[in-house]
C-alpha cells in the first residue's frame, strides 16, 4: 500500500513567464512525482478561483498564498493517506476549502494536489498514467489517440487584437493516422511561415505560439490558410478542415459583436449568418464559443441550423461545470464540451463532468489552457477517457509541443501493444 509521505509546493513559471504552482509529492516507498498547474489569461466567473497574491511582488501575480495553503494547511492533513484513494482525497480538499469555487484555498492549490495524487497513484501500481486512468474510471472500452484540433493563427486576446477571433484552427481528417496528422501539421506550419515572410507580412507569434499576422478581415485568415495548403501535397476539405474558436465574449461591446468583417458591428442574428457563410465557404467543421453566454437564443439556433454538420463547442461559458453542462444539454445549446484542468479544481470533479458529457453522447474535447506548463497529464487523460478530440495549441513552444510528443509516445505504445496481440 503506497501512502503519501510528504508534499512540497513551490513557485515556478508558466509559458508566459507568469508564476504558477509546482508540487512534489513523495510516497512512503521513496518514489516521487512532480506536477505543475496550468492557468488562464483572463478571469472567468464560471471557473474555479485561481488564487493570486495581489501584492507588489511579481506585479501581483505571485502564488505564494496558494503555496502556503498547500504546505501549511493541506499537506499535514494528507500525510499517511493512501494515494490510490483519489475521490476521498479530492473530497477532503473540497471540504477543507468549503466554498463553491475554491476561493479559500485556491483552485491552483487544490488542482496541484489532485494532479499529483493521480500521477502518484499510477506510479505506485507501475502503470503509465493513461492506463491507470483508464482502469480506474472505465470511461471507454478501447484506447485510441484523439483527433487533434491544432492552432494555426492566434487572434483576439491571444494575438494582440490582430484579428477578432481567438483561434483559427486546422483539423486533420479522420482517415489520417496520428503520425500523418502531425506530419501534415508540421508541413502546413512551415509553409505558413514561408508564405507570411514572402508577403512581407508579420510572422510573429501570439500568446499560445500561433502566427499572428495583421489581416484586413477575419475571412482573410482562411484564404491565407487555403493558399498555404495548396502549396502542399494535401487536399483542402479532404485531408484537412478548418475550425474557429470565436471566443465571442472578446468581441461583444455595446450590445453588438464587434467584428471587422462588418464595420458597424453585428447582432446575434447577423453573426449567425456570418458563421453560416464561412461554414459553407471554408468548410468549418468546428466552432467554439460562437456567442456570449447569455445569448441562449442564438446558441440554440446555431445548433439547430449547423449542428448536424458542425461541432458547436462550449468552453468557458460552462467551464466544465456539471450544472452548466446539464443546463446546456436541456436547452440544446451545443453538441460538444471543452474540458480544461483549470476549470474545476480537482480531478474527481473533472471526471464527473467528462462522464456526463460521454453519457449524453456529446463530443468531448480535452483542451490546454491559455497559459500552460510542460505538464503532459492532459495527453494521458484524453486518451484514457476516450476524448473525441484534443486542443493543445500550435506545434510551437515547448509547453504545447510537450503534449503532442506525449501523444506520439502513447501512440507508439498502443500500436506496439496491438501488434503483440
Amino acid at each position: 500500500m503506497a501512502l503519501i509521505y510528504a508534499l512540497q509546493a513551490r513557485e515556478v513559471f508558466d509559458g508566459r513567464g507568469v508564476p504558477t504552482v509546482e508540487l512534489v509529492l513523495w510516497l512512503n516507498n521513496g518514489f516521487s512525482v512532480i506536477t505543475t498547474v496550468s492557468t488562464a489569461i483572463s478571469d472567468n466567473k464560471n471557473s474555479a478561483f485561481e488564487l493570486r497574491d495581489l501584492e507588489q511582488r511579481m506585479g501581483g501575480l505571485g502564488v505564494q498564498k496558494a503555496i502556503n495553503n498547500i504546505n501549511q494547511i493541506i499537506a499535514p492533513r494528507l500525510v499517511g493517506k493512501e494515494v490510490l484513494k483519489q475521490r476521498e482525497i479530492d473530497q477532503l480538499l473540497i471540504n477543507l476549502d468549503g466554498t463553491p469555487d475554491k476561493k479559500k484555498l485556491g483552485a491552483n492549490a487544490t488542482m496541484a494536489i489532485s494532479q499529483a495524487v493521480l500521477k502518484a497513484g499510477a506510479l505506485s501500481v507501475g502503470l503509465p498514467l493513461y492506463q491507470y486512468i483508464h482502469k480506474k474510471y472505465h470511461l471507454v472500452e478501447e484506447l485510441s489517440i484523439p483527433n487533434c484540433i491544432i492552432t494555426a493563427l492566434d487572434g483576439g486576446a491571444h494575438g494582440g487584437k490582430n484579428l477578432d477571433f481567438r483561434e483559427f484552427l486546422i483539423i486533420p481528417a479522420s482517415h489520417l493516422t496520428f503520425e500523418k496528422s502531425m506530419e501534415m501539421a508540421v508541413v502546413i506550419k512551415q509553409k505558413l511561415e514561408e508564405l507570411l515572410i514572402s508577403k512581407g507580412a508579420i510572422h510573429s507569434i501570439g500568446v499560445t505560439g500561433g502566427f499572428s499576422p495583421n489581416l484586413y478581415k477575419n475571412t482573410d485568415a482562411f484564404e491565407l490558410l487555403i493558399e498555404v495548403i495548396r502549396q502542399t501535397s494535401y487536399n483542402f476539405a479532404q485531408d484537412v478542415f478548418f475550425g474557429l474558436n470565436a471566443a465571442a465574449y472578446d468581441t461583444y461591446e455595446g450590445a453588438k459583436y464587434r467584428v471587422r468583417d462588418n464595420n458597424e458591428g453585428m447582432s446575434g442574428a447577423e453573426l449567425l449568418s456570418f458563421y453560416k457563410k464561412i461554414r459553407d465557404s471554408y468548410k468549418l467543421i468546428y466552432i467554439e464559443e460562437p456567442f456570449i453566454e447569455s445569448d441562449d437564443a442564438h446558441w440554440q439556433e446555431i445548433g439547430r441550423e449547423l449542428g448536424k454538420t458542425t461541432t458547436i463547442a462550449a468552453c468557458n461559458s460552462i467551464a466544465s461545470n456539471v450544472e452548466l453542462i446539464q443546463k446546456g444539454i436541456k436547452t440544446e445549446n451545443f453538441n460538444s464540451v471543452v474540458i480544461k484542468l483549470n476549470h474545476l479544481g480537482t480531478i474527481s470533479e473533472m471526471i464527473a463532468s467528462i462522464k456526463l458529457v460521454k453519457d449524453s453522447k456529446l463530443n468531448l474535447v480535452i483542451s490546454h489552457s491559455s497559459a500552460e506548463t510542460n505538464e503532459t497529464l492532459i495527453a494521458d487523460l484524453a486518451v484514457a477517457v476516450g476524448a473525441n478530440q484534443v486542443k493543445f495549441g500550435p506545434l510551437n513552444r515547448g509547453e504545447r509541443v510537450a503534449k503532442y510528443n506525449r501523444l506520439l509516445e502513447i501512440d507508439r505504445e498502443l500500436r506496439q501493444a496491438s501488434q503483440a496481440t
